[in-house]
């Protein structure tokens, strides 16, 4: 469980907290299917903790049913459907204290929740937006996909069409919500809003060609997803059992 007091490397002895060893290793978890009000509280459990230093830093993958966040510079002009037609299509509206405007999660739809403390990294969130960008690209890039940044924006683009949106949240130097990539996600849904405030269109990993069954697809996203964070931000992965 998430707030079980420590988790160990996979075969190995348990991760004992230290100053040195905080910097060293990103904890992995893979939730599975959350409500975005449950993954929201696990994420604010998670972040007061890597504040007091009890853990180190922390990478959730989850799929949210179907919901509609807005960010804290988010303009309402921005959702297109009233609450009622929400509602009967099933969806949920929340609003949230991440950076950026409204944007849409749902199932086939990874989204990454990194708690990295940046005073460990770099003290800086510009370069932390781009190296969450860049884990994007090279995940990507695994599958034949060519990921690219879009200037003036966050995220990854294909082809002019948005695959990865971002929206993060500092506090103390620690973060918290992250990014966003449609794997097979059903983009019909993206109807109701106006995508982070743009007007150009977005897609999906399956639309772009990728063909994988659902399981092992997903499977091998996160795996790639894993190891390009691994790399961009010099961590070793511990995976909790």
């Amino acid at each position: 469980m998430l707030n079980d007091p420590l988790h160990h490397c996979r075969g190995s002895a348990a991760w004992i907290p230290s100053r040195e060893s905080h910097g060293a290793v990103v904890q992995f978890s893979d939730l599975g299917r959350r409500g975005y009000v449950e993954a929201l509280g696990i994420q604010h459990d998670l972040v007061e903790r890597r504040k007091r230093g009890e853990i180190p830093d922390q990478l959730l993958i989850v799929e949210h049913p179907h919901v509609i966040t807005m960010g804290r510079n988010g303009h309402m002009e921005n959702v297109l459907a009233s609450a009622e037609i929400l509602e009967r299509a099933g969806i949920e509206m929340h609003y949230t204290d991440r950076g950026g405007d409204v944007t849409y999660h749902g199932p086939g739809q990874l989204v990454g929740y990194p708690i990295v403390d940046l005073r460990e990294w770099k003290r800086d969130v510009v370069a932390y937006l781009r190296a969450l960008e860049q884990v994007l690209i090279e995940a990507l890039a695994e599958f034949g996909i060519s990921g690219v940044r879009q200037p003036g924006a966050t995220g990854v683009w294909v082809d002019g069409a948005k695959v990865a949106a971002m929206g993060v949240h500092i506090s103390r130097w620690v973060t918290s919500h992250g990014f966003a990539l449609n794997l097979d996600t059903d983009l019909d849904y993206f109807k109701y809003i106006v995508p982070c405030g743009l007007t150009q269109p977005v897609t999906s990993m399956r639309a772009l060609g990728f063909t994988m069954g659902r399981a092992a697809g997903r499977e091998a996203v996160v795996t790639e997803i894993t190891g390009a964070f691994a790399r961009v931000f010099g961590r070793a992965i511990m995976e909790k059992e």
